[in-house]
């Protein structure tokens, strides 16, 4: 264990350590209480750098052990175990991010929907509902992470660690299966070369006290980027333009939420395909009607007390849908040319009935705010479900305009920062690497090939001691000298060798098949 991958591996801990402690302190304000109390957001801040601490360390443990080969010797379960630890940390991270009910968990949550929900797995795992992410973060996730590391580290405490690479194939008789079973043999030995005092108390407290004292200065210096959400308020009165084209979008159906298909609606042809469609088996499951949950519904609360309203509502709704239809296309067409004349605005004549007061109305309703109150009271009980809000200003140029400005669009690598440019997830730029490959960038079905082949790189690195190839790449370039090179140093060559017209005796193997070192093996 004499090896910096093993203090990466303990300082990971370390930092995970510091990430639970921050994130209880974070919950003893709630969910809310860091965008706007100083104590709060600098235990946010501490929070973050612990968590971009643990995440960098344990990639760097990870792969170091893929070039030490640590799956030989009946470690296989000990890989798996930090494998899956490694990916329920990515989950565990992510709905941390969305959680933070800001511009950049808004980004991420709306960029993220669109990796679900083609595959299925949006119909139970909104990320646009914070309540639920957050219930996931500080409860299931935790839970399920603590105990797979805690049986990580159990099995290296009871396998033991691995040897360096070399000294289990030192004397293995012959070549094909009985080579290789007496390799294997010899890696799950006990280490008989020189070792040295390990205390991983010692090294684990020392691990805490370096990790903390990075998250303390990194926390005080840097502190953490904390951007406003973008709300339907703020929108409508930046970009009333942008608002108005994008409310005509959703009364005429043809806006991006009103188009998505599963799990909001059942548009024909929306879901993505490859073979066949995950989203059609699980079907509607956060039915959305564009038009009638983010236009008519809201105008209907308010036409109760406004006659102004009530009208052009009545007139809308009594007309045939194909008359409907007909108005609606023509104010989308006319809202391009429009102009606000005391802050309302002026759309020219374009045979569009009652549409133009709707609109107007709409206008003022989202200006005041009630717009985003009435998305958000559509839901029983906890207004932590911003599916609706959010779709609504997603399916608008503001929106991705403010995260265009920001460095934060997927054509920008945007999922490797947060607002501000600060670090935010670069252990996720293998899924976002799919949406860069020509030929797959405009594809209609990239987010089910991002995820498939995300999906794929990462059960070949969980099976790697099980694929001939793959567990090869180890011994076949040798950057485990560079991380054994203690060892190596001394010992240039195997450390146990066999002349290559030495035979065996069977008092060189015990019955379990494992090679006694000779006098003559150890000297050397």
């Amino acid at each position: 264990m004499a090896s910096w991958i093993y203090v990466f591996g303990v300082g990971s801990l370390a930092a995970l350590g510091v990430a639970i402690a921050s994130g209880l302190g974070l919950a003893l304000g709630g969910p809310d209480w860091w965008h706007y109390n100083p104590a709060g957001h600098f235990f946010n801040s501490l929070h973050l750098w612990s968590v971009e601490l643990f995440m960098a360390l344990l990639v760097i443990h990870l792969w170091g052990k893929f070039w030490m080969a640590a799956w030989r010797g009946r470690r296989t379960l000990t890989w798996i175990t930090g494998v899956v630890a490694f990916a329920a940390s990515v989950v565990e991270c992510f709905t941390g991010y969305v959680s933070q009910q800001n511009f950049d968990s808004q980004w991420i949550s709306a960029s993220g929907k669109d990796a679900f929900n083609p595959v299925g797995v949006g119909a139970f795992f909104n990320v646009m509902n914070t309540g639920q992410m957050l219930m996931w973060h500080i409860v299931l996730l935790p839970i399920a992470l603590i105990a797979i590391v805690g049986a990580h580290v159990l099995l290296v405490r009871v396998r033991g660690v691995s040897h360096p690479i070399d000294t289990d194939a030192a004397g293995a008789p012959g070549r094909g299966r009985p080579r290789r079973r007496a390799i294997a043999a010899a890696s799950a030995a006990p280490w008989r070369g020189p070792n040295r005092r390990y205390d991983i108390l010692k090294e684990g407290a020392i691990a805490a006290v370096i990790v903390l004292a990075l998250t303390l200065g990194l926390a005080g210096v840097l502190s953490s980027p904390d951007v406003p959400p973008v709300t339907v308020a703020t929108w409508s009165r930046l970009a009333p333009a942008d608002f108005l084209a994008t409310a005509a979008t959703e009364l005429d159906g043809t806006s991006e939420t009103a188009t998505y298909g599963p799990p909001y609606n059942t548009t024909s042809g929306a879901a993505q395909r490859l073979l066949f469609s995950p989203a059609t088996i699980t079907g509607v499951t956060q039915p959305v009607d564009a038009a009638q949950d983010f236009v008519l519904g809201p105008l209907a609360t308010l036409a109760t007390g406004d006659p102004a309203i009530a009208a052009p509502l009545a007139a809308y709704r009594a007309a045939s849908p194909a008359q409907q239809q007909k108005w609606a296309a023509a104010y989308d067409t006319a809202v391009a040319k429009v102009k606000f004349v005391n802050g309302s605005p002026v759309v020219p004549a374009a045979g569009d009935g009652p549409v133009p007061a709707l609109m107007a109305a709409e206008l003022t309703l989202a200006r005041s705010g009630a717009l985003d109150t009435s998305l958000l009271s559509q839901q029983a009980f906890y207004g932590t479900n911003y599916t609706k809000p959010l779709l609504f200003i997603e399916d608008g140029a503001y929106f991705a305009g403010q995260a265009q400005a920001m460095g934060l669009t997927g054509s920008q690598w945007g999922v490797m920062n947060e607002t501000g440019s600060y670090p935010g997830q670069p252990w996720l730029w293998l899924y976002t690497l799919w949406y860069q490959v020509p030929g797959w960038t405009n594809s209609a079905n990239i987010d089910m090939i991002a995820v498939y082949m995300t999906g794929l790189a990462t059960i070949l690195l969980l099976l790697i001691p099980f694929i001939p190839g793959l567990r090869d790449i180890p011994r076949l370039i040798p950057v485990h000298r560079l991380i054994w090179r203690s060892w190596y140093r001394t010992e240039p060559g195997p450390a146990i060798s066999q002349d290559p017209g030495e035979r065996l005796k069977p008092a060189d193997v015990d019955k379990s098949g494992v090679l006694r070192p000779s006098a003559t093996r150890l000297a050397r």
